[in-house]
C-alpha cells in the first residue's frame, strides 16, 4: 500500500492531520463518555487545530483553555462549553473570561478570594485545583506534582478555609499515563479531598490519560469514572490533548543538503527547536517512517536542522537507501503538543499546515509567509 504522505500535493514542511486516524480516537472517546457518564473535552494546549474543530465538535462537549486566546479560540471556533484555568489570573483577564467560560479554576486561595464575587456573580462554576502530591509522570518537566510545585493547592492549605461557592476540584499530575497511573492518582486524592468531593458537583481529572494508546486498558478507566460518580454524585471531566490527537499525522520535512563531518550529516528544511522543540527540551526522539536506529540499516546519517543555532540536530537514524536532496522524511505522530509549540526563529520557513481527507484528497490549510513572520515582531 502507498504512503499517502508521499504526495506532490502535500508541500514541504508541512504538518498533515490525518482526518480518519483524529475520527478514530474521538469515536473511542464518544464510547468512554457514553459507557462511564463522564464529560471529555479538548485540551487547546495539547492540540488546537482549529480547521478540525467542526469534526471534533461531533464528539465532545467543549474545550478547556490555558489562557485568554486560547479561550476566545474556543468560544469563537468550537463553540460549545468552554473551561479555563490558568496558574494565575491578571484582572483583565478575568474580565476577557468571564463573559465567555461556564467552568473556571484557580490555582491558589488567593486568587479565588480576590474573584470570588466577580465569578459567582458571572455565573460561572468555580473550582481550585488541587494538588495530590502523587507523582506519576516520567518527565520533571511535565511534573505538576513534583515537590515545590507552583500548580495546585495541598491538602494542608485547605483546613478550616470557607470555600463557599467552590463547585468543583480541578486535579491534574498525569502525562501520557495509562488508567492505572489513574487509579493511584484517584486513591490520594480521594485519602486527601475525600471529605470535600462530597460537596462538590463536579471532578476535572485534567489531561495526561492516554485512552487511544495501543494497548491502554479502556474498560479499565471506564469502571474507575463510573466509580468516582456513583460514590461522590458528581460529574467527572477529563481533558486529554494528547489523546484527541494521538498517531493522527505528520510532519513532513525534506532533505536540503548531505554534508561530512565524522559522519553522514543530512539537513533538513524543518528545525528541531522552532518545529519540534520537545526533541530538545524533554529529550525526545521522533520515529521516522521507515527509519530505524543508526547502524540498523547501511546507511546512517545524523539529521540536522536548518537553523542556525549549533545544536538543532535532530538524531541518528539509518535508512535502507542513501539520502539525497528533495528526499521526503517522514516525522510521525506530531499532531499534539508538537504543532502548538512552534516558532519563527531564525525566519525559517514556517511548516505549512494541512488535513488528509477521509477519501485520501489533501487540503492545503494554511501556507505561511514573509508577513508572518514579519509580524510576530515588530
Amino acid at each position: 500500500m502507498a504512503n499517502p504522505y508521499i504526495n506532490s500535493a502535500i508541500p514541504s514542511p508541512c504538518y498533515v492531520c490525518d482526518e480518519a486516524a483524529l475520527e478514530r480516537n474521538l469515536q473511542l472517546m464518544k464510547r468512554v463518555q457514553e459507557e462511564s457518564g463522564a464529560h471529555i473535552i479538548l485540551a487547546l494546549k495539547g492540540f488546537s487545530m482549529w480547521s478540525t474543530f467542526p469534526l471534533v465538535r461531533e464528539y465532545l462537549r467543549g474545550c478547556t483553555a490555558s489562557s485568554v486566546w486560547e479561550a476566545r479560540l474556543a468560544a469563537e471556533e468550537f463553540g460549545r462549553e468552554v473551561h479555563a484555568y490558568a496558574p494565575a489570573y491578571k484582572q483583565s483577564d478575568i474580565d476577557a473570561l468571564l463573559p465567555i467560560v461556564h467552568h473556571i479554576s484557580f490555582n491558589s486561595l488567593s486568587q479565588w478570594q480576590r474573584y470570588r464575587e466577580q465569578t459567582v456573580a458571572a455565573g460561572v462554576s468555580a473550582g481550585l485545583r488541587v494538588n495530590p502530591e502523587h507523582q506519576e509522570a516520567e518527565t520533571e518537566l511535565y511534573d505538576p506534582s513534583a515537590p515545590g510545585s507552583r500548580l495546585g493547592i495541598r491538602a494542608s492549605e485547605l483546613n478550616g478555609i470557607d470555600l463557599t461557592g467552590i463547585e468543583g476540584l480541578h486535579v491534574h499530575n498525569l502525562c501520557e499515563c495509562d488508567s492505572y497511573a489513574l487509579e493511584r492518582t484517584l486513591e490520594a486524592v480521594e485519602s486527601k479531598f475525600g471529605d470535600l468531593l462530597h460537596n462538590m458537583k463536579w471532578l476535572n481529572l485534567g489531561g495526561g490519560h492516554l485512552m487511544t494508546r495501543q494497548g491502554y486498558d479502556v474498560e479499565h478507566l471506564i469502571s474507575q469514572l463510573k466509580r468516582l460518580q456513583e460514590t461522590y454524585d458528581l460529574q467527572v471531566i477529563l481533558e486529554p490533548g494528547s489523546a484527541v490527537a494521538w498517531q493522527t499525522g505528520p510532519l513532513i520535512a525534506e532533505v536540503v543538503d548531505i554534508i561530512e563531518n565524522e559522519g553522514q550529516i543530512a539537513l533538513l528544511d524543518i528545525s528541531a527547536t522552532a518545529h519540534m522543540p520537545d526533541v530538545l527540551e524533554m529529550p525526545y526522539r521522533p520515529t521516522i517512517t521507515g527509519a530505524r536506529e543508526p547502524g540498523v540499516l547501511p546507511h546512517t546519517y545524523k539529521l540536522g536542522g536548518n537553523s542556525c543555532l549549533a545544536g538543532d540536530v535532530i538524531g541518528l537514524y539509518s535508512f535502507a537507501e542513501p539520502l539525497k536532496p528533495g528526499d521526503r522524511v517522514i516525522f510521525e505522530d506530531m499532531m499534539h503538543y508538537t504543532m502548538v509549540k512552534t516558532s519563527f526563529f531564525n525566519g525559517v520557513e514556517h511548516p505549512s499546515i494541512g488535513i488528509l481527507r477521509r477519501d485520501g484528497s489533501f487540503d492545503l490549510i494554511r501556507k505561511f509567509s514573509y508577513e508572518d513572520f514579519r509580524g510576530r515582531l515588530s
